[in-house]
């Protein structure tokens, strides 16, 4: 049996429900992608041109994006990660990027899934998959945001 590790990052707790979620039905460990600097409500606001999300949408010098801490104890361990995200102008949420560019993915199967209310997967997992520079990448899996739990035991159910 395969050791699973569900990481994800959630800016407004919709990608986290989902997440805990997962590895509840997966019975798998958790860890969750944490910036040094938290996005605030203020933050993400899409409207706002001056706002931190979409500045830096629109400079992408903006988007590395410093994380509290990449320390997984036993990173090595897992065979297989399921990796969530929102998804934020058709791409992933930055922080996963910095996480992705920073971790090891050789000889881990990566099951990436993203939350949204209205966007596609987009280029998301494939912009994912050529930041990590290895790993076995599948097919990307897209959740509203208040997906219903039967939702997502029907995915996790497949991952088995």
């Amino acid at each position: 049996m395969n050791k699973i590790l569900v990481v994800y990052y959630s800016a407004q707790g919709h990608t986290q429900e989902i997440a805990e979620q997962i590895a509840k039905n997966l019975n798998a460990d958790i860890y969750e992608i944490t910036p040094k600097n938290i996005y605030t409500e203020a933050d993400l606001n899409w409207m706002d041109e001056s706002a931190r999300a979409t500045r830096e949408f629109n400079d992408k010098t903006l988007r590395d994006v410093a994380l509290s801490d990449i320390n997984i104890p036993n990173w090595s361990e897992y065979d297989t990660i399921i990796l969530g995200y929102p998804i934020w102008w058709g791409i992933a949420a930055w922080p996963t990027n910095s996480f992705v560019k920073a971790m090891d993915w050789n000889n881990k199967t990566i099951i990436p899934f993203c939350t949204s209310h209205s966007s596609g997967v987009g280029e998301s997992d494939k912009l994912l998959k050529a930041d990590a520079n290895g790993g076995d990448w599948q097919e990307c899996m897209r959740f509203y945001q208040d997906a219903p739990a039967s939702a997502i035991t029907k995915w996790t159910d497949t991952i088995k």
